[in-house]
């Protein structure tokens, strides 16, 4: 067993042999250029592969900085739209209120024009909504021909309604009792009956007016929805222009008259533009032949 085990083993000299062998062969290998194109082939295949990294990671850090300016860009365009967008709403929403203005404006026109009275249209340009003294001051005054104790009426939504009286007259403004004042009083009548009463304020706008001295024994005539008109006695005011409509009717024990209350014709709260009446003159009816 033991001369198999050392015909096995290799001797110093051997190795000795081998070694220069290889040597030798190297060296033939490289005085021959064989590794110089491999050198290259492993040089040209790190560098490329470096320099394939290196060009991906700037175009991912260029493609970022790109994508971020460009995000940039597209927020300020959606801002500036957004801009737009408002400004074009709010254009619309400007353009609806002047047509409705005009609508007002044209529809208050044609009604001055249609009255046989003349008439000065004035637009409310300040209001005293006290809950005793409430007032209306236009912009018209004396200069434009109106006059203390004039009627006043408006045209709004298609009907024709009572507004006040003037009480008082500047040279450029004029100062308005609307019916709601406590202190008004008109004389007045059921539209479809002759039976007269008066009407006044309870202060306050958004308050029913009062229909005083109206007969208890007319009740079963009466009806919620009834129109109130002006009767005309004393020329103090136009006859049978609207004041309001019946809201609530009640008989009380103590008293030989009916307690009536009424809704204005007029909404006050959206009320812009009236008509200072003048009953003593015609009108020029302007525009027609």
């Amino acid at each position: 067993m033991s001369e198999k085990k050392n015909a096995f083993r290799f001797r110093f000299p051997e190795f000795l042999l081998i070694g220069l062998l290889l040597v030798s062969n190297i060296v033939l290998n490289f005085s021959s250029g064989g590794f110089i194109l491999d050198v290259k082939k492993i040089g040209f295949s790190v560098f490329s592969t470096v320099e394939k990294g290196v060009h991906f990671v700037v175009k991912g850090v260029t493609d970022s900085f790109n994508a971020v300016a460009e995000l940039k860009k597209l927020k300020k365009e959606y801002n500036t739209l957004v801009i737009k967008l408002e400004n074009y709403e709010k254009m619309q929403r400007t353009n609806a209120d002047i047509r409705k203005e005009n609508e007002r404006l044209r529809e208050q026109l044609n009604f001055s024009i249609s009255m046989d009275e003349k008439n000065y249209p004035a637009q409310i340009i300040a209001r005293d909504l006290d809950d005793v003294y409430a007032y209306l001051t236009i912009d018209k005054g004396s200069v434009n021909g109106i006059k203390k104790n004039m009627p006043v009426v408006a045209f709004q939504n298609g009907n024709t309604g009572l507004v006040g009286k003037v009480v008082r007259v500047g040279s450029f403004t004029s100062q308005i009792m609307p019916v709601y004042n406590l202190n008004y009083m008109v004389s007045a009548r059921v539209q479809n009956l002759r039976d007269l009463g008066l009407v006044n304020g309870n202060g306050n706008q958004d308050k029913p007016l009062v229909f005083q001295h109206i007969r208890k024994k007319v009740k079963d005539e009466l009806s919620i929805g009834d129109i109130i008109v002006t009767s005309g006695e004393n020329d103090n005011y136009l006859k049978d222009i609207p004041i309001g409509t019946i809201s609530k009717i009640e008989s009380p024990v103590y008293d030989s008259s009916l307690d009536i209350e009424l809704i204005p014709i007029i909404d006050f709260a959206r009320l812009e533009n009236v008509i200072v009446v003048n009953q003593k003159q015609l009108n020029d009816r302007k525009g027609e032949n």
